[in-house]
């Protein structure tokens, strides 16, 4: 008689451990944001309130909590847009991802040129989250056209280009208000003419 081996199930995490690992991803955030890839990892585990042990139970090297940081953006931006799109008016909706999506370009500016000095290829990182963020814009713009608040004939790939771009060309500092300003200018634009 065969004897059953009992079914191992992963625990989740308690909250507490949740809260801590929240905790270092956003102090990192702003520490990468502020002083670089190479922020001092103890500092940050300071600034998120807890010890360094704490930080490297989570994240093991720079490297994981660098990656861990692009990908919980990426993840707040799909997030968004399924929230946005329960709450608001899918012009609404699309406006309040755009700005957000800003946000991201600005930490994405930071921390891709640690990724790619870090991690070496971090061809499956961007390619995950390309993902993600096209089907975010996708379902978003796809919304505000059904609902006549958009023109049929909008890419939604072009509202993106337009944002990236205003991040690449400008070297200002104040890029993200100009970038701001755009998605006013983008979302007038794509309405449909009357």
């Amino acid at each position: 008689m065969a004897t059953k081996s009992p079914k191992s199930y992963a625990r989740k995490p308690r909250a507490d451990a949740e809260r801590n690992r929240d905790r270092v991803l956003e102090a990192a955030k702003e520490a990468f944001t502020r002083s670089g890839a190479d922020a001092s990892l103890d500092d940050i585990a300071k600034q998120a309130g807890v010890g360094p042990g704490t930080l490297y139970r989570h994240f093991p090297s720079r490297e994981a909590l660098i990656e861990a940081v692009y990908r919980t953006e990426v993840e707040k931006l799909a997030a968004a847009q399924r929230n946005f799109t329960e709450t608001m008016a899918p012009i609404e909706a699309l406006r309040a991802w755009m700005l957000l999506f800003v946000d991201y370009i600005a930490a994405k500016k930071i921390i891709a040129p640690a990724l790619n000095t870090l991690i070496g290829d971090p061809k499956k990182v961007f390619e995950a989250s390309y993902t993600q963020v096209w089907e975010a814009i996708r379902a978003l713009v796809k919304r505000a056209v059904k609902s006549g608040d958009i023109r049929k004939d909008l890419d939604p790939i072009d509202l993106l280009r337009a944002l990236i771009g205003v991040a690449n060309v400008s070297s200002s500092p104040d890029w993200q208000q100009s970038a701001r300003r755009l998605v006013d200018i983008l979302i007038t634009g794509a309405r449909p003419v009357k």
